[in-house]
């Protein structure tokens, strides 16, 4: 079924689009490419995504040149709207767990931005470190980012005086800050471009110098989006965090999660990385999200699993497209279960989940392929290679490859992986009934809610995916959520959100 496109995009929803598709098969296939063929597959992914009618991008922008960072850590695209005479340089920042891409750069040691066209701008050394990638990334064309868009607003194609907006989202949009003042001093780009620098959840990149120096340029646009509940956006403002660190979800007219402890000790080890500088956010403020109204209902304990997981929701470029009122991108493919979970090489497996494409599929057992057979967008039939130990199965196609889940597991010679993949009721008194299902489940299971353990006569195995117990008493708790745990001989299940029982009447 063809989506309906959407009419009349504004240029929040575009840019924000074009940032979003950026982050197409971020991660490198687990069995091993070469970042040419990396390359070469997330321009293959984005070219399909902006020929997406349904998106704000309204299928009408074709990419132009690409261009990955020697360890892949950026990626940058430029792509044109030829009706609207408009280009688009696009960054796509580090893909990871948002608070450790925060704790990753560098923000205790501020350098010079001479870049920008001035001598006197302070930005951090973490964000001049990224810039600097970007702007020198060349693979796999041979060609930088200044090159190709001199070339392409060179082409008597391009009408004078064309819109170029500079854009991304998390630290592609902190990068996108430098890059579009870089890009705006460069005297001789054709046509006398008109910039536009567009951000979504960005830290900034720099100090106050740097603030008044971006503010004071000749941008046609310069907007800063920014959820207010994602903490990215925040740093590496003092006041901003500290306020998150104690504020965040768990007002009383919000629904959680609260920050426990450990949460807050986490924050205080980001904040202490600015080591005292002054970090101040460029732009017109764009807030979104004022009312928390856009949050993930089943993340609101007071755990850190919960926090972490929150952090990540109101972070993700879903949240932000939908907060903008734009239709979201096209996921990319998503493992849901492995079966058996357990076996030899040879063994026959069947993979369930979504985005199995016809065209681009592959499997990886760990770092090993596999031979297998589509069945279906939704199913895969793979034969197990040889390998040994506990892998993860992951399914890449051009629109990315499939994160790492625990029933998406596989462990050669047994047995199988333990994991607890829900509880029902998910809430409840001392003594309340509850299934428990998973993988791995066996007689003589040992069933725990935090350090409590079940009597074991109020455990019933049904089998390897079913459990039936009886909610045990507590000790005092720091918080009326935990995790519920199956053990099987010396096997433990993970721990998540997905686990969580929380106790009422304590």
């Amino acid at each position: 079924m063809t989506k309906a496109p959407q009419s009349d995009p504004t240029p929040a929803q575009v840019t924000m689009t074009l940032a979003a598709i950026a982050a197409t098969a971020a991660t490198p296939r687990p069995s091993g490419e070469t970042l040419q063929d990396q390359a070469q597959r997330a321009k293959r992914g984005i070219t399909a995504q902006l020929m997406d009618p349904s998106l704000a991008t309204g299928g009408k922008w074709q990419p132009r040149w690409l261009a990955l960072s020697p360890d892949n850590a950026n990626l940058a695209y430029i792509a044109s709207n030829s009706d609207l005479n408009q280009f688009a340089v696009v960054v796509r920042g580090t893909i990871d767990n948002p608070l450790d891409m925060m704790e990753d750069l560098d923000v205790g040691t501020v350098v010079p931005f001479t870049a920008g066209g001035s001598k006197d701008v302070a930005v951090s050394a973490g964000a001049m470190a990224a810039f600097t990638q970007v702007a020198t990334a060349s693979v796999p064309f041979g060609t930088t980012l200044t090159q190709a868009l001199t070339n392409i607003l060179a082409s008597p194609a391009t009408k004078p005086q064309p819109t170029v907006y500079v854009t991304g989202h998390s630290l592609g949009g902190c990068i996108a800050t430098m890059l579009a003042t870089y890009l705006q001093a460069q005297p001789s780009f054709p046509k006398n471009p008109k910039f536009a620098l567009v951000t979504f959840a960005a830290p900034t990149a720099g100090l106050q110098s740097f603030a008044d120096y971006v503010n004071s340029r000749p941008w046609s646009l310069n907007e800063r989006y920014f959820n207010q509940y994602d903490v990215v956006p925040q740093a590496w403002v003092e006041s901003d965090l500290l306020y998150a660190r104690d504020h965040w979800y768990w007002d009383p007219k919000l629904p959680g999660p609260k920050a426990n402890a450990e949460v807050k000790g986490l924050l205080d080890v980001i904040i202490g990385l600015r080591k005292g500088n002054d970090y101040v956010q460029p732009g017109t403020r764009k807030p979104l999200n004022a009312d928390y109204s856009n949050h993930d209902k089943t993340l609101v304990h007071e755990t850190t699993a919960d926090f972490l997981g929150q952090v990540a929701f109101q972070h993700a470029n879903s949240t932000y497209l939908t907060l903008l009122g734009a239709s979201d991108v096209a996921p990319g493919p998503v493992v849901t279960a492995v079966n058996p979970t357990a076996g030899k090489s040879g063994t026959q497996v069947t993979i369930t989940g979504s985005g199995f494409s016809k065209e681009s599929v592959v499997v990886d057992f760990g770092p090993i392929p596999c031979k297998f057979n589509r069945d279906s967008d939704t199913q895969i039939t793979a034969t197990v290679p040889d390998g040994t130990g506990i892998v993860d199965v992951r399914v890449t196609t051009d629109l990315g490859t499939s994160p790492a889940v625990p029933l998406g597991q596989f462990a050669y010679d047994g047995p199988p992986p333990v994991v607890v993949s829900a509880v029902s009721p998910t809430s409840g008194r001392v003594l309340t009934p509850v299934n428990i299902t998973g993988s791995g489940f066996a007689q003589g299971a040992t069933v725990r809610f935090k350090d409590k353990t079940v009597d074991p006569e109020k455990v019933d195995v049904k089998g390897p995916t079913l459990i039936h117990a009886t909610v045990p008493g507590q000790d005092k708790l720091d918080s009326n959520t935990v995790d519920v745990t199956v053990t099987v001989g010396v096997a433990t299940s993970p721990t998540g959100p997905h686990d969580e029982f929380t106790y009422e009447g304590l």
